[in-house]
């Protein structure tokens, strides 16, 4: 299965400016310099790469889950992706993951084992070459 997502840049770094589309049309938006470094809205790479992250760990965690006989009510999760410049340019240092889960019947323990099995084990987790932490918090 193969999924496609394309940018296009034009002009100089500072000065340019991009748009960025995925293939099923959900996404097409621009972006720039200041959108990724500075504060203008918009998206940018690492706010992608935050959301590739928290729906697929999402997903995973609902399958590891489902495989020890429980159903999650919600799973909710953000994604802190940390960008930082290094001797070598820019580097995406850390990814940091908030987890928040309402899972009828399951014990912390359980909930806990099945999360970081999630986070090891996701697609985007494992194609990622960063440091990746995470909370994670079962809902009473």
């Amino acid at each position: 299965m193969d999924r496609t997502a394309s940018a296009r840049w034009e002009g100089g770094l500072k000065d340019g400016k991009g748009t960025v589309s995925t293939e099923s049309g959900v996404l097409d938006a621009k972006y720039s310099f200041s959108k990724r470094f500075e504060d203008e809205k918009g998206t940018n790479p690492e706010e992608l790469i935050g959301a590739a992250h928290a729906s697929c760990f999402s997903m995973a965690l609902s399958m590891i889950l489902g495989d020890k006989g429980y159903t999650a009510d919600s799973i909710e999760t953000s994604a802190k992706v940390t960008l930082s410049q290094s001797d070598s340019g820019f580097d995406i240092s850390k990814i940091h993951l908030d987890v928040v889960a309402a899972i009828s019947g399951a014990d912390e323990a359980a909930f806990q084992e099945a999360a970081e099995t999630a986070k090891a084990n996701c697609p985007v987790s494992k194609v990622l070459n960063a440091e990746i932490s995470m909370n994670a918090k079962l809902k009473a």
